[in-house]
């Protein structure tokens, strides 16, 4: 059952979910998310998967919208890229509950302002407590995308997963 909640999204977690063929799985855990025009700009300007984000884009689920905080933006540039800055500085407007991001400064920043933050394997890892997906398998895709996950963090979300099916 997707939550209400207000979610901004930066490139990399749509992205590799695009390359993974698990974009649904944000429609199954969101009713919706939002997305600075800085970082369609950036899902759109790739070669892999455009086909595919530009219809996830257009397709009702995702809003594109520019933050009116130019400020912030400038001031988050000097740490991160244009579609992160856009994104956090977004998700401070908005309240959002929830930014998807990956990268570490990004995630640093956005929790200097208080706004939890969760990622592509976050994603991933809600999806198989869920039973909507393996997660070695999927955690393996991701890899095989270029997709780095230290070897800590990918045991550690196999051992999450498989501590919630025992009951544990």
């Amino acid at each position: 059952m997707p939550t209400d909640e207000g979610v901004v999204a930066d490139t990399s977690p749509l992205l590799n979910l695009a390359l993974i063929d698990r974009l649904e799985l944000l429609r199954s855990q969101f009713s919706s998310i939002t997305v600075p025009e800085a970082v369609r700009s950036e899902l759109l300007a790739g070669e892999g998967e455009v086909d595919r984000l530009e219809s996830f884009l257009e397709s009702g689920f995702v809003t594109v919208t520019r933050p009116q905080r130019t400020d912030l933006v400038r001031e988050f540039q000097t740490e991160l890229d244009e579609g992160e800055a856009a994104a956090i500085a977004l998700a401070i407007e908005h309240g959002a509950e929830l930014v998807l991001i990956d990268e570490r400064d990004g995630r640093q920043v956005a929790r200097r302002h208080d706004l939890p933050v969760t990622g592509v394997v976050g994603v991933l890892l809600k999806a198989a407590e869920r039973g909507e997906l393996a997660i070695a398998p999927a955690l393996d895709a991701l890899r095989d995308a270029g997709f780095w996950i230290d070897d800590e963090l990918y045991q550690q979300a196999i051992d999450a997963v498989d501590d919630g099916q025992d009951g544990t």
